[in-house]
C-alpha cells in the first residue's frame, strides 16, 4: 500500500468514531428524543447504516488491492468507494433536512452520485484484484 493510501485508510478508520457517535443521534431520533417525522427517521437510519458499511467496504477494498499487489494507480479506486461513503449518507441526511418534510429534497442527487461512484469504483477494484491475481500466476 502506498504511503498516501495508508494515511487515507488510517484517517478513515478515525471516522468510525464519528459514525459511532452518529449512532447516538439515530438512537435519540428513533426513541423520541428529537421531533422528527417518520421519513426523517427512516432516512437518518439509512444514512447512518450506509456510512458504516461503506467505510468498512472501502477499507476492505484498499486492503484487498494492497494484498493482491495492485499498482499503477488502480489502487486509488478504493478511495472512490470511500468517497461514496460520504456521498450516499449525505444524500440520505440532507434530503430530509427541514421542518416536517413530506418527501425527499434535491439533495437526493448526492445519493445517486454516490451510487454511481460506488459502482464504478467497485468494478475497478474487482477487476484490478483479478488482474493482479492473474499476473501473479505468471
Amino acid at each position: 500500500m502506498s504511503p498516501i493510501l495508508s494515511i487515507v485508510v488510517g484517517a478513515t478508520l478515525l471516522t468510525v468514531i464519528t459514525i459511532a457517535y452518529g449512532g447516538t443521534f439515530v438512537l435519540r431520533t428513533t426513541t423520541g428524543g428529537y421531533p422528527f417525522n417518520g421519513l426523517q427517521k427512516t432516512f437518518f437510519r439509512a444514512g447512518h447504516a450506509h456510512a458504516g458499511v461503506l467505510v468498512i467496504l472501502g477499507i476492505v477494498c484498499a486492503l484487498a488491492q494492497a494484498s493482491a499487489g495492485v499498482t499503477g494507480g488502480w489502487e486509488w479506486a478504493a478511495v472512490g468507494v470511500l468517497a461514496s461513503a460520504i456521498l450516499v449518507p449525505a444524500g440520505f441526511f440532507l434530503a430530509v433536512i427541514g421542518r416536517d418534510p413530506q418527501k425527499p429534497g434535491k439533495a437526493m442527487a448526492l445519493l445517486w452520485a454516490g451510487v454511481v461512484v460506488l459502482a464504478i469504483s467497485l468494478a475497478v477494484v474487482g477487476a484490478s484484484v483479478i488482474a493482479a491475481g492473474v499476473a501473479a500466476l505468471g
